[in-house]
């Protein structure tokens, strides 16, 4: 209490004095004077946290999955290292965002963080942060194993945090398999089913495509592909494909097989507006478990997705980082399960459902 008392007495001095020097203050200035007093005698002996600053590159930001990722991303960081986050959007264009890491470099960033527009560019990126010192950490799309096993001989400050789409995919035929019909639907011994992929010639599509059929074949089931197309991850791509699909192959379409829950999601506008009712004579399932997804399960209209879980990810990547700026040695890679969920799954373990 004394030492507050002494302290408003020497910030009355400073004014009066001030008073005398220039005249009397207008109001407005006296005014911000005592507040600015106020706010330092509020803050006096609070040491303020200052931690690194990080440069974040993210492949597009109208990614659905990916908002969730950096959103999640920027506050972990902030709040537990209180990190200064820079955050970009490259935009799909893989120059903009070899300029993006230029810059963050430029700006003497700490570390950064990259979700590649093309995961072939990770061999340049590592090396332009390696040489400059700063470590790095590849998010969502991972380097080539080959390119993994560079950074650990060549002892870089890089690691990359990501899922195995096998699993996803794995994830994905197992939902349908475990459905009463196992997804013959028609009860002819087939299963004739869409595939709707991400992008051509991304990892993840072509894992999650493959993986997801050969889990219903294992289990003892015929397939019969009537269709396959790439929607680029985008729900108006995947309505739009579905839309193709039940033109051309009506009722015999028995399963959607979406490489993630936007398209999904596209793809259950499309069954509706056809007239079929989903969950009942035609099957769709994603990856992702994003919000609306996950309440058409609930809802019975989409049979099932795959948790990617963001949250995991990104707490995992701003770590792996950290540690890496601190000195510690970290793995080249961590790994992170993707989660089944469908209408009987324990929602608890989905951050803001029931």
């Amino acid at each position: 209490m004394k030492r507050l008392s002494k302290r408003i007495f020497v910030v009355f001095l400073i004014v009066w004095a001030a008073s005398l020097l220039h005249g009397c203050a207008p109001q407005e200035q006296e005014k911000n004077t005592k507040a600015s007093s106020a706010s330092e005698a509020g803050t006096e002996g609070v040491r303020e946290e200052t931690g690194p600053k990080i440069g974040v590159s993210i492949y597009r930001y109208d990614d659905t999955f990916m908002k969730l990722y950096r959103s999640e991303l920027k506050q972990y960081l902030e709040e537990t290292y209180h990190a200064e986050v820079i955050m970009r959007n490259a935009g799909g264009d893989q120059e903009e965002q070899n300029r993006q890491i230029g810059q963050f470099i430029s700006d003497g960033c700490a570390g950064i963080i990259v979700n590649p527009v093309e995961v072939s560019a990770a061999v340049g990126l590592a090396d332009a942060c390696s040489q400059a010192g700063i470590p790095l950490v590849f998010i969502n799309r991972e380097p080539s194993e080959e390119e993994q096993k560079r950074w650990q001989d060549n002892h870089m400050a890089v690691s990359c945090v990501g899922t195995d789409s096998r699993q996803a995919g794995t994830y994905q035929g197992e939902i349908i398999r475990e459905m009463p019909d196992k997804g013959d639907i028609n009860g002819d011994g087939v299963v004739s089913y869409a595939m709707i992929m991400g992008e051509d010639g991304n990892e993840d599509s072509l894992y999650r495509t493959e993986y997801s059929i050969k889990a219903l074949e294992e289990g003892g089931m015929k397939t019969d592909k009537l269709f396959s197309g790439n929607g680029d991850w985008n729900k108006d791509q995947g309505k739009k494909l579905a839309q193709e699909v039940l033109n051309t192959y009506g009722s015999r379409i028995e399963v959607i097989f979406c490489n993630n829950d936007a398209m999904a999601n596209g793809a259950l506008e499309a069954v509706e507006e056809a007239g079929r009712v989903p969950g009942k004579d035609i099957y769709l399932v994603g990856v992702d478990a994003l919000q609306d997804t996950v309440k058409y399960i609930k809802e019975g209209k989409i049979t099932g997705t795959v948790l990617n879980d963001h949250e995991g990810q990104s707490q995992t990547a701003a770590d792996t980082l950290i540690k890496m700026i601190d000195g510690e040695d970290v793995d080249t890679r961590y790994q992170v399960d993707y989660i089944k969920v469908t209408a009987i799954s324990t929602f608890h373990t989905l951050k803001g459902e029931d």
